[in-house]
């Protein structure tokens, strides 16, 4: 065996008690800062952006609810209805997101070892359903029902109604410039483009803000562009099918954050081009023959448990494998301080297990270059 008899030896985080583990416990320990780093750090900087983040799209939803139920109760109009359900959804969205900010920084206990940090992956689930049953289901309902109406509104209600959804527009705009603004730092900080950042954002807060805003400012376009028309014709069609456009925007923003949502609470991956740099930081070091595995898990937008299974050059002794593998673990946090549960398992790769990780990292690394 190429690792020196030590095939299946294990060191997680914080591994259990063995004999002569204290005597050990000085190099455990040096990697301590990096996770206090981490917390003291991005982290924290990066959640009081998006904290803010919600509280503007919040205040902006809550005026703009009660804007546009007013105008639409004035109004009679269908469109402008289903919007005020958009923003009422929305308004209990950002609830929720400010609620999975906090719950999510509980520390660890006996009952979650690795922390609370999917509480945001399952409250934006929850948004997700608030945006389908809230917004899309009612916009459907508001549609349908205006088919059947006379149409008898006033040329005043509806000039109330086209200024209430125009200064939602200001309003819904003004959100999503502060999304896009905290959206275009962090593609800064990981050198990547704009339109990469939003696909790959690891934070499911700002992500639904980003998708709120996005759906809200396009579902007022809708309501105007309906209101106009039937005020220009007379005919109630055209609001009747702005609420269903505003119904079937709503239902596709709830499906694709509810996707979102479920593969993170399943247990999703770390994005290709970090799984390709821990696998070719450990292909880099001097003990270690081949990665046969590297499994990771996102457990919060800010943490990665990572699995990896490793083969020893031949040669190492017993006595320097825990040292090797606990100053790999050192270097991984440093690189990557977001990765701060680290298990490596030293195994013996069969020449199968060579040829598979040879494809995994060439798959990984063209994931990497697609998307940058």
């Amino acid at each position: 065996m190429s690792a020196s008899g030590r095939s299946g030896h294990d060191t997680p985080d914080r591994p259990a008690q063995r004999p002569g583990d204290a005597d050990r416990k000085p190099p455990e320990d040096a990697a301590e800062p990096a996770e206090a780093d981490r917390g003291q750090g991005g982290e924290q900087g990066r959640d009081g952006e998006t904290k803010k983040t919600v509280w503007v799209a919040l205040a902006a939803n809550l005026v703009i609810a009660v804007a546009k139920l007013a105008g639409g109760l004035v109004a009679g109009s269908p469109a402008l209805l289903s919007e005020a359900a958009h923003s009422v959804a929305d308004s209990l969205n950002e609830v929720f997101l400010l609620a999975s900010l906090k719950r999510s920084k509980r520390p660890a206990d006996s009952e979650h070892p690795f922390g609370y940090g999917k509480e945001r992956f399952f409250w934006s689930l929850i948004a997700a359903v608030g945006i389908f049953v809230t917004g899309g289901c009612f916009s459907f309902f508001q549609g349908i029902e205006a088919f059947g109406s006379q149409g008898g509104e006033s040329t005043l209600g509806y000039v109330i109604g086209l200024v209430v959804l125009v200064v939602a527009l200001l309003a819904e705009g003004t959100s999503l410039a502060r999304a896009v603004l905290q959206t275009r730092t962090e593609a800064r900080k990981h050198g990547r483009g704009l339109l990469a950042e939003v696909r790959g954002t690891e934070d499911p807060a700002l992500r639904t803000v980003l998708a709120e805003d996005s759906a809200a400012c396009l579902g007022v376009a809708l309501a105007i562009a309906g209101m106009a028309l039937h005020m220009a014709t007379g005919e109630s069609a055209y609001e009747a099918w702005a609420s269903l456009l505003i119904g079937v925007l709503l239902v596709y923003i709830a499906y694709t954050l509810g996707r979102s949502a479920k593969d993170q609470l399943i247990g999703e991956a770390a994005d290709p081009a970090l799984q390709h740099g821990i696998r070719s930081y450990l292909d880099e070091q001097p003990e270690i023959d081949t990665v046969t595995a590297a499994l990771t898990m996102r457990l919060s937008p800010d943490s990665v448990m990572l699995a990896a299974r490793v083969d020893l050059v031949p040669g190492v002794d017993s006595e320097s494998v825990e040292a090797a593998l606990v100053r790999v673990k050192q270097g991984l946090r440093e690189q990557w301080p977001t990765v701060d549960q680290i298990f490596l398992d030293v195994t013996d790769a069969s020449a199968a297990d060579r040829r598979r990780a040879r494809r995994e990292s060439l798959a990984l690394e063209q994931a990497a270059d697609e998307a940058v």
